[in-house]
């Protein structure tokens, strides 16, 4: 029934201002805000999805993670978001490396949030 749908993916935030200067200028990926009244943002990602971002002043983030981004190389990606001030999660009875990387359980993989505490991850494809 839905299979030519072309579906998207969203999630909240509690401040839209904030969520467009973290994704735009700290992350790098193109953003559009749709209005600014309504608290939307799409953000473009590679690959030709979009993402809906909206505000949800009381938003309590989710657990687990929200959205992956894939990268050649995790170590430099790390090292990237780390030189933009971006701090990566630790999790009791993961093993994190230092820069906080786990290796080991499937690829390697290191987790951030946003300003919201949404959870995102940077891992490494082959």
């Amino acid at each position: 029934m839905l299979g030519d749908s072309e579906a998207f993916s969203g999630f909240a935030v509690k401040d839209i201002e904030a969520a467009a200067a973290f994704y735009g200028d700290t992350l790098g990926l193109s953003v559009t805000k749709d209005d600014p009244a309504e608290g939307l943002l799409q953000l473009h990602i590679a690959g030709g999805r979009d993402v809906l971002v909206y505000l949800k002043p009381d938003h309590v983030p989710a657990t687990y993670t929200i959205l992956n981004f894939p990268v050649a190389d995790v170590e430099a990606a790390v090292d990237g978001l780390a030189a933009k001030g971006v701090t990566f999660e630790r999790y009791d009875g993961m093993e994190q490396d230092e820069k906080g990387v786990m290796r080991g359980f499937g690829p390697p993989i290191a987790w951030f949030t946003d300003p919201s505490g949404n959870i995102l991850s940077v891992l490494e494809t082959s």
